[in-house]
């Protein structure tokens, strides 16, 4: 009998490529609150979610994960980098929730993790300055007039700069560390006729949340046309706000969602 989670199946299971949940995440986190055109962002949501609400959050992320622990010991399968565009919704009850129409991973166990849970990932570089608390020239620490940068480039087209600069305030949960994210998976089929299968909205089920002190600030946030991504039509409409910190979380599964 042939064993594993997920492909490739083999006689020891050893090959397959993810282990299944719990998943355990650590990690900076860069996040980017803004206006957005709404009638552009309602475009983007699935049928009878919610409405949107008229703002945006980019996360650009740099994650360690594990399941149990031993990733930690052999790091190219724990470390991986992530851009997360998410849409806020106000869904019928009157909950906040997040819609992710896109998202960038540079990490092969962490896209097919993404897609099981409905995250749309595509591979793509993200690059993002890291802040170390340390007084040097070389550390970027998270103080007033530090600059963090980020990118985000897919198939040798850049789509995402940020140029933040931090004031030294206290942070506070933006984003998907503020409201619970609900995403659409997919099941497409090459069986007969291809087609795109049902579509299920899901939640993941989480826990052991953890927030460490987070630093303000403003940025500057463009996002770029490409042929294939198109994320130029859900760009800022005003300030952006920002928020740096490190975070961990863990994934249990998810939760199918009924509208």
């Amino acid at each position: 009998m042939l064993k594993g989670f997920f492909p490739p199946y083999t006689p020891t299971g050893k090959s397959s490529l993810l282990s299944p949940p719990p998943w355990h995440y650590a990690g900076q986190v860069l996040s980017l609150a803004y206006d957005v055109d709404t009638a552009v962002a309602q475009s983007y949501l699935p049928e009878n979610l919610g409405i949107a609400t008229g703002r945006a959050c980019g996360h650009v992320c740099e994650w360690q994960s594990t399941t149990d622990g031993w990733e930690l010991a052999d790091p190219v399968y724990a470390q991986y980098k992530e851009f997360i565009l998410l849409i806020e919704v106000k869904s019928r009850s009157g909950e906040l929730l997040n819609f992710c129409p896109l998202i960038w991973v540079d990490q092969d166990i962490a896209m097919m993790r993404g897609l099981l849970q409905g995250w749309p990932k595509k591979i793509g570089q993200v690059w993002m300055t890291r802040s170390y608390a340390l007084e040097h020239r070389a550390a970027a620490s998270a103080r007033a007039g530090t600059v963090i940068g980020a990118s985000v480039a897919a198939k040798d087209r850049r789509l995402v700069e940020v140029k933040a600069t931090l004031n030294g305030n206290e942070g506070w949960p933006l984003g998907l560390l503020a409201h619970p994210a609900v995403n659409l998976a997919g099941a497409p089929s090459v069986v007969g006729e291809p087609d795109r299968g049902p579509q299920r909205l899901l939640r993941a089920a989480v826990s052991d949340v953890m927030l460490g002190p987070m630093v303000s600030g403003t940025a500057e946030l463009h996002y770029f046309d490409s042929p294939h991504d198109e994320i130029a039509p859900l760009a800022p409409s005003g300030a952006v706000e920002v928020s740096l910190g490190v975070v961990a979380i863990t994934i249990n599964g998810a939760d199918e969602v009924k509208v």
